[in-house]
């Protein structure tokens, strides 16, 4: 019986190439290298796929192949809010780009904060980027209140206690007296903004500056560019190691709670 999956759908070196990765003879040798999977699958030249279904990977990361999938990056200004629509009539963040296709906000920044904010239709991106057990970094610089000093700082890496949880452990330095850049890979709501606040600094003005391996100075508040091919490609590089980030620190929280068990009660004293 013939195999159905090499006339169906669309040639996979030609998704390729569309997604960036070079062209369809540098797209046919990754095939043929076996470095690209469909649904689990090692590819074989001559695959043919369909895009709006097929789970492609490329070196074990997800490459998104369907037609017509679109990403922003805007710099937010403060007083736009993160959503498709408001009830309240204030200014979205969906206003300030192209309204055909329509896209959503990868996430949300608040009210005031400022900074980079993707947009898209890829919605298993949308997904991969904001689910906690992908930990994608994100950096922000926070001017706040007083003069941060050791022992704040120190209660930022080592993550602190919010109504919430305890959050993760963050990547901090101070580079001014007022001005504190943090990179954090989870996402609660408002939660550099809390961080900072439970030290005894609040934040007075916030900027989100990268998101995983993008970032982008030069763009202006209130400005939107497309994402480059290579910068989709990084990001999605970035949630591949997220995840196993995420393992590792969910296997070694497991160790210390079993060495805990594990100890013998102390005599009383």
């Amino acid at each position: 019986m013939t195999d159905p999956t090499l006339h169906e759908g669309e040639r996979l070196q030609k998704l390729l190439a569309a997604a960036g990765f070079g062209s369809r003879r540098v797209c046919e040798d990754l095939i043929a290298e076996g470095r690209v999977t469909v649904d689990g699958e090692v590819a074989i030249l001559g695959r043919r796929v369909d895009p709006d279904a097929a789970h492609v990977e490329v070196d074990g990361v997800a490459v998104s192949v369907r037609p017509g999938l679109v990403y922003y990056l805007l710099n937010k200004p403060p007083g736009v809010v993160s959503t498709a629509d408001d009830p309240q009539g204030r200014p979205t963040v969906v206003s300030l780009v192209p309204t055909d296709p329509r896209v959503f906000p990868v996430g949300r920044l608040d009210l005031d904060t400022e900074g980079l904010l993707l947009l898209t239709n890829d919605g298993d991106l949308t997904h991969r980027l904001t689910h906690p057990s992908f930990g994608v970094e994100k950096e922000y610089l926070a001017h706040v209140r007083g003069h941060p000093g050791r022992n704040a700082l120190r209660h930022l890496r080592d993550g602190v206690e919010l109504d919430d949880g305890h959050t993760a452990p963050a990547r901090v330095s101070l580079l001014a007296p007022d001005l504190v850049r943090l990179v954090i890979h989870e996402g609660r709501n408002r939660q550099v903004r809390r961080m900072c606040e439970a030290v005894g600094h609040p934040v007075t003005r916030l900027v989100r500056t990268r998101i995983g391996p993008v970032t982008d100075h030069t763009l202006p508040p209130g400005a939107w560019r497309h994402l480059r091919q290579d910068e989709v490609r990084g990001l999605e590089e970035a949630v591949a190691k997220g995840r196993i980030r995420a393992a590792g620190e969910v296997a070694a929280a497991e160790a210390t709670r079993a060495a805990t068990a594990s100890e013998p009660d102390g005599d009383d004293q």
